[in-house]
């Protein structure tokens, strides 16, 4: 199962030490400025630790404020500071190490798929979703689908998958959020200059972009696109931002989800269609096609449309595409999947009634449950799942809830019937890894293996095969491998990095500062107390102020000197959603204006960094969905290496993952049948479990102020968790039961 080798601290010491000190000549400048500028535009940098320190330590300020952008920082230095800088010796051989590793990794031959899917290497996945979160860098996803979708790139580039993204340019990507004096999310908009991202424009053989086009209603709208490289892996985002478009459609892809249900079924059109005709002009002739939720099912129509055209009737093209297509599914509630009038399809998709040889009502059946139903919708899940020779929902309990929903897409068929399977979500554990964890991990893994190798000097480890093993993992859950007094160490550690990040950006936050103010930012947080995070998209389901129903309990827990409690919530709602909105009001006003000043925290604007931060130094991650809406979540999986532990209703990944040992469950694995009384038993719940199993755990500390029994979850959070909740697990799942044909 190896890749390429990547080297921890130690080795990659070694090597730049070996490494010739001697003055660059003028052509290894330019190979080494090259070099630099072709690693920035790769987004492996972002999921490994060396390339990021290169990139801090030529502009540590422009690292900060250009949101760890590789790309920016380049272009903050000129050519000729660029090239006195790596005459350096120390720097050039960095640099020159991990030019090293990134071609190494980008080469190598000995990957997963070489000897388990060579198939998958000639003729890649061709993966459609509206969305891909990598980084903070690319602010142009919305959410969890986003983030999922990146995090399955980065680790079919790591497992050597042939791997062919599709998405949209956001050129304006999701908003920005800040707080107004009335405690209300506003949002702002920023525009994305591709130029300084990490991303090139796809060109053609004769030097120019490549520009296509789709019949969208009555016009050709025409677009390009812009390449991402993640790793091996290649993501392509559609941009029809082109001066020969009309002015409403070279806004379709101006923001994330923007624009009303008009603009949505454009926006899809475009995504499934135009992601089609993109590759077929670059050469790319998929084995499979993944619709990662049912914003790109169109695709089905335009592959049907090609093979109608070559001669094939539209029933013969519809079986034979159908072979080629698997559909995931990530929404348990009928509210949350596209649904599109008669009239709306009529307008802006009745180009495809023509070339597939069928009539209107032909083309609306293919989206409706009942084909017959005149006043149903069209659907777009019902569109993926009849276009699919696969389906499968993104957790255990999830899987259940769809073949529920979708019962009567197949008559004659029980619910345990309907082929809908799943796969249970998981994380890019190297790509969520906080340096200050993987440096721990790494130096203990080198100690040891360098022990029984008798020579730490050319010990070497390949550190992304490792974090994703399960023996690495169980290495870690032993106590005399890592002591509970390193462990402990290091969670203090991580929290006091969170607790000072706060600490900044609530400063950041309030915009009218006196010198005083100064001193109580400082102050902000307790490096000592159990820390409970609270962060994700602010949807109603999701409960945010769930915890607060318990008020005045919760007032005698934070006040309690001997075992104090502090809370830090972040969060979005979406610019249509007032609900979310006002429990957002609620929680900032509740921290400002209530007796749990000073122990409750809102960090604006969350995005991957602030992400990376929570995750990494709260002790309790708390999730509390109103059950089953939560599909699967994956934010806990993110906490599970730096041993935070989740506080969570049973539902999603949780519900399969929660042993009763590995951290707290809320409630059990069943809920009530109404919403209020849900709400009301679940408040109940989580109140009784913070205070007779979190709390007690976390200050039940031995004479050294050690919480023996704590770690004892954290360990078996690590050993139970780690090696299963990722996405190499994930991806290696969908290639073997939904890629490969049988």
């Amino acid at each position: 199962m190896g890749l390429s080798r990547q080297t921890d601290e130690f080795a990659f010491d070694q090597r730049r030490h070996s490494m010739s000190t001697q003055p660059l000549t003028s052509a290894e400048l330019s190979d080494l400025t090259a070099d630099l500028h072709r690693l920035s535009r790769n987004l492996w940098w972002t999921w490994n630790q060396h390339p990021q320190e290169i990139f801090q330590e030529l502009s540590p300020r422009a690292w900060q404020n250009l949101y760890h952008n590789a790309v920016a920082v380049l272009h903050e230095l000129s050519d000729a500071e660029l090239r006195v800088r790596l005459q350096d010796p120390d720097l050039a051989t960095k640099v020159r190490s991990v030019i090293e590793d990134f071609d190494s990794y980008l080469t190598s031959g000995s990957t997963w798929a070489h000897r388990h899917a060579p198939e998958l290497q000639a003729n890649p996945v061709a993966y459609f979703s509206a969305e891909f979160g990598f980084h903070e860098t690319l602010p142009v996803a919305a959410g969890g689908l986003g983030i999922l979708a990146a995090d399955h790139a980065k680790s079919a580039s790591d497992l050597g998958i042939g791997f062919c993204g599709i998405s949209l340019f956001y050129r304006e990507g999701y908003f920005q959020q800040a707080i107004n004096h009335e405690n209300w999310q506003t949002e702002y908009y920023s525009t994305l200059h591709p130029e300084k991202l990490p991303l090139e424009p796809v060109i053609g053989a004769d030097g120019e972009p490549i520009v296509c086009s789709v019949r969208i209603a009555t016009s050709d709208v025409n677009f390009m696109a812009w390449q991402a490289n993640v790793g091996r892996a290649k993501v392509y985002f559609l941009d029809t931002n082109l001066p020969e478009n009309e002015p409403h459609h070279r806004d379709l892809t101006l923001r994330v989800y923007g624009g009303d249900t008009s603009t949505r079924i454009m926006q899809e059109i475009l995504l499934g269609v135009g992601g089609i005709r993109l590759m077929r002009a670059l050469g790319i002739e998929p084995s499979v096609f993944h619709m990662n939720e049912g914003h790109a099912a169109f695709l089905t129509l335009e592959l049907a449309r090609e093979r109608v055209a070559a001669g094939e009737s539209f029933g013969d093209a519809w079986a034979a595409l159908k072979e080629r297509c698997v559909f995931t599914t990530h929404t348990p509630v009928e509210a949350g999947h596209d649904r599109f009038s008669s009239d709306l399809m009529n307008y802006a998709a009745k180009s495809f009634v023509e070339p597939l040889q069928l009539s209107f009502d032909k083309l609306m059946a293919l989206g409706r449950v009942n084909p017959d139903d005149a006043g149903e919708p069209f659907c777009m899940t019902v569109l993926a799942l009849k276009g699919s020779r696969a389906a499968n929902g993104v957790s255990e309990l999830h899987g259940r809830i769809s073949r529920e929903m979708w019962q009567g897409l197949y008559p004659g068929k029980s619910v345990e019937e309907v082929p809908i399977g799943h796969v249970t979500n998981g994380v890019h554990v190297a790509g969520w890894m906080k340096g200050t964890a993987r440096a721990f991990w790494r130096k203990k893994l080198k100690v040891a293996e360098g022990a029984a190798e008798g020579n730490t000097a050319f010990f070497r480890v390949d550190w992304e095969r490792e974090v994703n093993e399960q023996r690495f993992w169980d290495k870690i859950a032993d106590p005399e491998f890592v002591s509970d007094e390193e462990l402990w160490s290091l969670r203090y550690h991580l929290r006091r990095e969170l607790i000072e990040f706060c600490r900044r950006r609530l400063l950041i936050q309030n915009q009218r500062v006196t010198a005083g103010d100064y001193i109580t930012h400082d102050s902000m947080l307790n490096p000592d107390a159990l820390t409970i995070g609270f962060a994700r998209r602010f949807a109603t389901y999701k409960r945010a102020p769930l915890i607060f129903d318990q008020f005045e309990n919760i007032i005698r827990l934070v006040k309690d000197s001997d075992r104090p409690v502090q809370f830090i919530f972040a969060g979005k709602a979406h610019p249509r959603d007032d609900h979310g909105k006002r429990f957002i009001q609620k929680i900032i006003h509740l921290s400002k204006y209530s007796e749990l000043k000073g122990h409750l925290f809102f960090l604006e604007n969350y995005d991957v960094h602030v992400a990376r931060q929570m995750i990494s130094g709260c002790d309790i991650w708390l999730n509390n969905p109103r059950r089953p809406l939560e599909a699967s979540g994956t934010s806990g999986m993110k906490a599970v290496v730096h041993g935070c532990l989740n506080f969570s209703i049973l539902d999603g990944w949780w519900r399969e993952a929660y042993n009763g040992e590995n951290g707290f469950a809320i409630g059990p694995d069943s809920h009530p049948d109404t919403i209020e009384e849900q709400d009301r038993v679940d408040s109940e719940n989580l109140y009784t479990a913070l205070v007779n199993e979190v709390i007690p755990a976390f200050y039940d500390r031995d004479a050294n102020g050690v919480p023996r029994a704590w770690l004892r979850r954290i360990r078996n959070n690590f050993r139970t968790m780690a090696a299963k909740y990722n996405t190499w697990r994930m991806v290696r799942e969908y290639t073997e039961n939904y890629y490969l044909t049988k």
